[in-house]
């Protein structure tokens, strides 16, 4: 359940500062389903062990599921959309990976890295983002339904 509240809340953010390239509801939903189920095995898979390693391996394991629901739930305009599938189990990874040295206390079984792992991910998944969602133009904007540009 953790996994999938704190996948809905990320995905509420994310769709919130898109400037209207994301639905919502659509990215929202399946970041929570993605973050939910990729928690989950990655946790199982790692052990749920704690040492410098495992978060990392969680991150990685859950990355590929939440990458894959997400580019599911990119609108069809965005450009090569499996290529962000492809990039979350590395971004996951990373933000796991430096959360330990960082000093977070893994151990308490958190469901997402520490800030310090929350800087690096955004850091690193920016880009891409921006990258594969389609372009607005000034005077123009994107109907969240649709994701299309419209005439404002």
């Amino acid at each position: 359940m953790g996994g999938i509240v704190t996948g809905a809340v990320i995905g509420a953010g994310q769709a919130l500062v898109s400037s209207g390239r994301l639905s919502p509801l659509r990215w929202s939903a399946a970041t929570a389903a993605g973050g939910g189920l990729g928690l989950l095995l990655g946790a199982a898979l790692a052990g749920y062990r704690t040492d410098l390693g495992s978060p990392a391996l969680m991150g990685a394991v859950g990355g590929v599921l939440l990458g894959v629901a997400q580019a599911c739930a990119l609108p069809h305009t965005a450009r090569q959309p499996w290529l962000w599938a492809a990039a979350m189990p590395l971004l996951w990874a990373a933000g796991w990976a430096v959360t330990t040295p960082a000093g977070v206390g893994v151990d308490a079984r958190f469901t997402i890295f520490g800030a310090t792992g929350a800087l690096t991910f955004s850091a690193l998944s920016g880009v891409p983002l921006h990258h594969l969602l389609p372009v607005t133009t000034p005077g123009r904007t994107t109907r969240p339904d649709s994701l299309r540009e419209v005439d404002a």
